[in-house]
């Protein structure tokens, strides 16, 4: 079980305990009553366990892993676009417009408009990981929840997701870490990027 120098937790006015994990620290968001540190340590131990493994074997991963640092943004658009419009096609679906901006905790987003938004970070990605944010995105278009029949949807096109999700982690990590020993863009901090 998670010790206390691995946590830290908040009160908030919410209904019941958030856990997110935030440059790989474990942040407990508690109700203002009803729930100790402890409680939630007691209930959600294993899966704290697993999460924290998952992201020990990221960091340790970021050693054996590069950054692509010749991609400018503009080549990054155009990537986005050739994917955006297989992932369309293939999906049948459409997607309404495409944001790019450099974003704290996540690689993409799909709102419930169908506009995408788009992080510029994903320039330093091999082309695979670029190809598997943009389809996992637009498949959002079909189910918008990270359920089964979402997750059915992404391995009929990506049978190895969870390989991409867990590298897709380590390069957020490795960025982390080379944004803090030579900044890649200014003013960009990162956190861990939550899927689920």
């Amino acid at each position: 079980m998670p010790n206390a120098q691995e946590y830290t937790a908040v009160y908030r006015n919410v209904k019941h305990p958030r856990l997110e994990f935030k440059t790989g620290t474990l942040l407990m968001i508690l109700p203002k009553t009803g729930w100790t540190p402890e409680q939630v340590l007691e209930k959600y131990g294993k899966w704290i366990t697993r999460k924290q493994e998952t992201i020990n074997t990221a960091i340790q991963q970021t050693t054996k892993t590069s950054l692509i640092k010749t991609r400018t943004e503009k080549m990054l658009r155009t990537l986005v676009n050739r994917y955006v419009e297989a992932a369309q096609k293939e999906l049948n679906t459409k997607i309404n417009k495409i944001y790019f901006k450099k974003m704290k905790t996540k690689w993409a987003s799909h709102s419930k408009n169908s506009n995408l938004t788009i992080n510029t970070l994903l320039k330093f990605l091999p082309e695979d990981l670029i190809s598997y944010i943009i389809y996992h995105e637009i498949a959002h278009n079909i189910e918008r929840k990270h359920n089964e029949t979402f997750w059915n949807l992404i391995n009929r096109k990506h049978p190895d997701y969870q390989t991409k999700e867990k590298n897709l982690l380590t390069y957020w990590f490795l960025i982390q870490k080379t944004q803090a020993n030579n900044p890649l863009e200014p003013n960009c901090r990162t956190k861990s990027p939550h899927r689920r």
